[in-house]
């Protein structure tokens, strides 16, 4: 294991897609959506336990969150997992952890994951990987992990390559598009070198900070200010102070829709971003009936294609029904059909205009 290899898992999100499952105090980065016996989180980090040690996988996420974090991944140094003291999207997150990681190794060379993603083939991802961090570790470039598109997905954005360097893994990007209508996806779909974009990254920390000082100079000044307290007993106070001032903006629009030397490896693993309960259902073990079901007193009638979540004990039935999300928790339960998922986040704005922020 290459000790200039470090891993940044990004757990900081809400999950507000996945309510009631998820909620504010406990978003679904730290549940088992899938039924598997691993939180999402955990699974992500057991994908990098073959080719990263230990001691260079590093979790950033809310400051509310860092206690669930050390306790789902005891087995990482507990200064590994740094709270955020508000959300800014990825450019800060990722900028942060670069001069923080920079400042303990100039040579450290990373991979920059979120924390919430189903991916199928754990040894293509491996190797996938590996060999971005080969071609960051020697190369100024920015790499990111594109998938095959298996259909004209609205959802995600896009990545096109130049295909024309045969042999190569590693292709040069020609351009980001962020989520398109279903006319441009299918296009995109229908053209080879367009995969989605999977916002796994790769780059030495050296090299993304020099594209910070390029595109975003007032960012990364307002974290060269306190840049002294980093790894020390001051940085939680220096971290506060460094996100006040700075802008919430993604990576993508703050460095590489600008920089010039961003390359794509097209991927060999199925993935998914796992955004909302459909996902889940098609990732999740089905039975007979195509129903995926967890929890201990669930019966199943007559019922088809349901996602049903049950984390209490009395019987739950579904009798004659099809594509419903049923999810049941300590204190809620939220019936709709599959195809209104996306109303989900409205339902939960409705729920704290009339019910507070109790059920949030």
């Amino acid at each position: 294991m290459h000790q200039n290899n470090y891993v940044v898992i990004m757990a900081g999100g809400v999950g507000s897609r996945f309510w009631p499952m998820s909620r504010a105090a406990y978003p679904k980065q730290f549940l088992d959506i899938l039924n598997t016996g691993k939180t999402l989180l955990q699974s992500t980090y057991e994908r990098f336990t073959t080719f990263i040690p230990n001691e260079n996988v590093y979790v950033i996420t809310s400051d509310r969150y860092t206690d669930i974090v050390r306790e789902q991944l005891p087995m990482i140094p507990a200064q590994n997992t740094v709270g955020e003291p508000e959300r800014k999207n990825t450019g800060p997150c990722i900028a942060f952890m670069a001069l923080k990681l920079k400042t303990l190794n100039p040579q450290a060379n990373l991979i920059v994951v979120p924390s919430d993603h189903v991916i199928g083939d754990q040894v293509s991802f491996g190797i996938n990987c590996l060999q971005a961090l080969n071609f960051t570790a020697k190369n100024d470039a920015f790499v990111t992990l594109g998938i095959q598109p298996t259909y004209a997905h609205t959802g995600y954005g896009y990545i096109q390559y130049d295909p024309s360097i045969p042999g190569e893994v590693v292709k040069p990007v020609k351009r980001f598009t962020e989520k398109p209508n279903q006319e441009t996806a299918m296009s995109f779909f229908q053209d080879p070198s367009y995969v989605w974009n999977s916002g796994i990254f790769i780059w030495k920390a050296t090299d993304i900070l020099t594209a910070f000082r390029k595109y975003m100079p007032d960012m990364l000044d307002a974290f060269l200010l306190y840049s002294r307290d980093l790894n020390t007993k001051a940085e939680k106070t220096a971290i506060r102070q460094m996100y006040k001032s700075v802008e919430s903006i993604s990576i993508d629009y703050a460095i590489l829709e600008k920089a010039d030397n961003v390359y794509v490896i097209p991927a060999l693993f199925s993935w998914s971003d796992l955004g909302a309960y459909q996902s889940a259902w098609e990732h999740s073990d089905k039975d007979d009936f195509h129903n995926a079901i967890s929890g201990e007193n669930v019966m199943m009638v007559d019922a088809t294609r349901c996602f049903v979540h049950s984390t209490e004990n009395k019987l739950v039935l579904l009798g004659g029904v099809e594509d419903l999300i049923v999810v049941e928790t300590a204190d809620t339960l939220m019936i709709c059909k599959k195809e209104n998922e996306q109303q989900i986040k409205n339902y939960l704005e409705r729920v704290k205009l009339l019910k507070g922020e109790q059920y949030h």
